[in-house]
């Protein structure tokens, strides 16, 4: 299919038919969901891809008894991990160390290391930090006094830097749901769950946050959707500059 076939095909499936899925191909297109671009680099999530039935009918029961969660063949619950921050950073800069010394003029080299430890080693750190919001209490004063008189960063507080593991965390989510539809199968995603419980449920860190739960499997004829699809005017949502 091509991305136009696929967009189209991809709908939120709210009854799936029993018929079973290979976890193998779903766990490929998790595979892809990495893919997808991630703030920075430092890929602040986790996928949990549950195939257990029993575990299956613990989160249709946490996702308040919705049919798309009831009748799914598997499911992923797609998480951030704030928490990771410092491990992941470091992973990153790993990386670029390598990538500069394999794809960079040895003349550069050391410059662009250096970049990237201050990066990675500093200012990733002091971004995703917490402390009772007065780290990003602390970020937001220093982001204003420097964005009087250059382009600066404004969200840099502890809520908006969770807003943006949430979206990392979601294009990985949408990625995913199109890898899945390209393979013919069907997804849904779920935010309406009782949190506190699919954290209890997967024995998920404190540290970590639902982003949402994406139900999988084949849509059962036409009760699978729900109708046609309704979306605004193109021109109610578009505005060229």
């Amino acid at each position: 299919m091509t991305l136009r076939d696929l967009l189209q095909h991809r709908r939120a499936v709210r009854r799936y038919a029993g018929t079973p899925i290979d976890p193998d191909t779903v766990r490929e297109c998790l595979r892809l969901a990495q893919l997808a671009p991630s703030s920075s680099n430092m890929q602040l999530y986790a996928f949990y891809h549950v195939t257990d039935k029993a575990v299956l009918a613990q989160l249709a029961a946490a996702c308040l008894g919705q049919s798309s969660a009831a009748t799914a063949q598997q499911m992923v619950v797609f998480v951030t991990r704030q928490d990771a921050y410092r491990s992941r950073a470091q992973a990153a800069l790993a990386f670029e160390r390598g990538n500069v010394r394999r794809n960079s003029p040895p003349e550069k080299q050391t410059k662009r290391i250096a970049n990237f430890e201050g990066y990675y080693g500093k200012l990733m750190p002091f971004l995703y930090a917490r402390c009772f919001g007065l780290l990003g209490g602390l970020r937001w004063l220093i982001s204003r006094t420097i964005g009087l008189f250059r382009p600066m960063q404004r969200e840099v507080t502890e809520s908006d830097v969770r807003v943006v593991m949430h979206k990392s965390c979601a294009l990985a989510a949408q990625t995913f749901m199109l890898a899945m539809a390209e393979r013919g199968l069907d997804t849904c995603p779920l935010e309406g769950l009782d949190s506190r419980r699919v954290k209890r449920i997967l024995q998920l860190p404190r540290g970590a946050e639902i982003n949402m739960i994406v139900s999988c499997g084949v849509r059962e004829g036409d009760r699978g959707v729900w109708g046609e699809r309704f979306r605004l005017p193109f021109d109610e949502v578009y505005r060229e500059v």
